[in-house]
């Protein structure tokens, strides 16, 4: 009885937990300096869509400039390494499913296979079927695999011209963000009061940033 009296009486102590943001005195300088550089989130987005770069140009974010074009020069080079490639493979399985002799630009594609295997154009009486079907597998998946990275390229380009408006757009509102290390906790007592059966007390910590 004496250990659940003890029990019931320590349960009956509550503590809060209460934090609370002040800001700091460097917020009117941080609102004035963006004042000064009429930073405005609308024009900020207007310029990045209009141009990718202008927009982080506006916000007087320099550095991010090289890292918007190098995104934009990675995707390029992705759409046309892509795209070249599928040229290449559709062209060579529209060669090699036509009867015309003179066209056999697959053949580059298939170092290591013996047109006499697989090729019913140039060599009617001794390809072999299952190894001309497996040419026609091998190139239509290699259509099918450049075509679909092409298309990615494509889409990455547009998130990437979307994110950096993006970018653009947080950076210009949080321009007069205030972000201080003040950081400082304590702890104080809110009240006392009486249950009738135990008192009780309410703490709170208070955290300052």
């Amino acid at each position: 009885m004496k250990f659940s009296s003890t029990i019931a009486a320590f349960l009956l102590f509550s503590i809060a937990l209460t934090c609370t943001a002040q800001s700091a005195d460097t917020l009117p300088v941080r609102k004035e300096r963006a004042k000064r550089y009429n930073i405005e989130p609308i024009r900020s987005t207007m310029f990045a869509a209009a141009l990718p770069g202008l927009g982080q140009i506006y916000n007087r974010k320099y550095w991010k400039v090289p890292f918007v074009y190098a995104g934009f020069g990675a995707l390029g080079y992705a759409v046309t390494y892509n795209t070249k490639n599928y040229n290449t493979f559709i062209s060579a399985y529209q060669d090699f499913t036509d009867i015309i002799p003179e066209t056999d630009s697959y053949i580059e594609l298939l170092v290591n296979q013996d047109p006499k295997d697989y090729d019913p154009v140039l060599s009617p009486k001794t390809y072999r079927p299952s190894t001309e079907a497996w040419v026609k597998t091998t190139l239509l998946n290699g259509v099918d695999y450049y075509r679909k990275y092409r298309d990615l390229s494509y889409i990455g380009i547009a998130a990437w011209y979307l994110l950096t408006i993006i970018d653009a757009h947080v950076d210009a509102s949080l321009f007069d963000y205030d972000i201080t290390d003040d950081l400082r906790a304590s702890v104080v007592p809110l009240n006392f009061n009486y249950t009738g059966v135990s008192p009780g007390i309410t703490f709170a910590l208070v955290k300052t940033f």
